[in-house]
């Protein structure tokens, strides 16, 4: 493994401060953990309870993550450990801690997996913090996560990273000496692609061709009697667009929800004179395809190919926690 230059980022922080029972005197954090004022993040670190509690699976995750680079500062996180500290997309609390070893045996310990290997490995250093470069990361998760959560991870690498390409994903993939996972990470590989904007268009695309339709365009400007919008797939040749729908518009980060939804109101119905059919859909329709192909289906799609059993079966456990907006 070998250092490279430092990526032009920063180091997605905690989402809440730590507390090190090391660094603190004069107070027992462990007293303080039993009375429920904090909470254990890990052996040793602790975080104020409340805020714990009102975390969101990936953010308990990004904290674990940070609470093991505290104690140990010269882990080199893999995995979705590094995808955490990236900023890539992160599926629910995936509980373990990666980190990766030149030397020595894989093992796990005390919520922390070491992976070891004799390639050379990209690494970037971000504040101090040594993580496998994004290529890196992709290319693990691809050979070894369910491919539609591999698949947001490789989109999100294309857009972090300009220099970064499918061909350079794949040549990664191949050069490797372990074969494990090596042809199954080539579905996900070939298909990664920057203008996928969200984790959520992501595993759209990858249900969507399990699903048996046709591979949809991304990010089509449709031109209306209200100005041009930007839907986020869709099948040109015969009318029909797709919506992803995350929820996060109505949320007050995109300012008045009720002003949102008129907007996106007024958005639709002149999508809809343009369209012969406007799908909708959310988390929810992805952790039930058979809804999502009735969404389609009503839309005006036609299936191309047989449905995808083996790849959607194990759908539902990969995105039960949900996923980083």
């Amino acid at each position: 493994m070998i250092p490279v230059l430092p990526l032009t980022q920063s180091l997605h922080p905690s989402p809440i401060p730590l507390l090190l029972a090391r660094d603190v005197s004069g107070v027992r954090l462990d007293r303080e953990a039993a009375a429920g004022r904090l909470a254990v993040v890990r052996a040793g670190v602790f975080a104020p309870a409340d805020a714990w509690r009102e975390l969101a699976p990936w953010d308990r995750y990004l904290a674990r993550v940070h609470a093991v680079a505290r104690q140990q500062p010269e882990a080199v996180f893999s995995h979705e450990s590094a995808a955490a500290l990236l900023g890539l997309p992160v599926f629910g609390d995936p509980g373990t801690v990666h980190v990766l070893s030149g030397h020595g045996t894989a093992r796990e310990a005390a919520g922390i997996r070491v992976h070891t290997t004799t390639d050379v490995r990209e690494l970037v250093d971000i504040g101090g913090v040594l993580v496998a470069a994004p290529v890196e990361v992709t290319v693990d998760l691809a050979r070894g996560r369910h491919p539609a959560v591999a698949l947001a991870v490789a989109d999100a690498v294309l857009r972090l990273d300009p220099l970064a390409s499918v061909e350079q994903l794949v040549a990664r993939n191949e050069a490797r000496s372990s074969s494990r996972g090596r042809k199954r990470a080539r579905w996900v590989l070939h298909r990664a692609d920057a203008r996928a904007a969200t984790a959520l268009e992501s595993v759209s695309r990858a249900v969507i061709e399990w699903l048996g339709f046709p591979e949809p365009e991304l990010q089509i400007g449709i031109a209306t009697g209200i100005g041009e919008f930007v839907l986020d797939l869709g099948w040109p040749d015969v009318g029909v667009g797709g919506e992803t729908d995350g929820r996060l518009k109505y949320d007050g980060r995109y300012g008045d929800p009720a002003d949102v939804v008129w907007r996106e109101k007024q958005r639709e119905d002149a999508l809809r004179r343009e369209l012969t059919g406007l799908a909708r859909w959310g988390w929810a329709e992805l952790r039930e395809p058979m809804a999502l192909r009735r969404i389609l289906l009503s839309a005006g799609l036609t299936p191309v190919r047989p449905i995808r059993s083996d790849a959607l079966f194990s759908l539902r456990a990969a995105l039960a926690g949900g996923a980083t907006p």
